[in-house]
């Protein structure tokens, strides 16, 4: 993140809000509609990196977060992997608890590790 007036943050902080609307609405809005459709692609490895939360446990926005992340790292693949974490991070400092810096950052440096070392195999 360069600064928050960014455009590419902005639109993060957009999509992370609309993902967490969309987890209490169970439906998403079109903005997110691609990253909805890939969560059964998002979300085993959100479980796989965190097996002691469950989703239905997990704070709805670090979800939200992850969920948007794990998409950009996994699917879109369009900016390096260092740069989404640290801007997950920086939502997480942003919209999320005490905690959700760290958790997010452990999570997706759980899946960035396994996703190299799969693409290694």
């Amino acid at each position: 993140m360069k600064t928050a007036t960014d455009p590419r943050h902005k639109r993060r902080e957009y999509l992370v809000q609309q993902l967490f609307a969309a987890g209490f609405h169970k439906h998403s809005s079109p903005s997110v509609e691609q990253i909805w459709k890939h969560l059964d692609q998002i979300d085993p490895l959100i479980i796989a990196a965190a097996p002691e939360w469950p989703l239905d446990k997990l704070n709805h926005m670090d979800l939200a977060i992850l969920r948007l992340a794990v998409y950009e790292l996994v699917v879109d693949k369009g900016e390096p992997y260092k740069v989404i974490i640290d801007e997950a991070v920086e939502l997480a400092k942003q919209f999320g608890s005490d905690n959700s810096p760290n958790f997010i950052n452990g999570v997706l440096g759980h899946i960035v590790t396994d996703e190299i070392k799969a693409s290694d195999s």
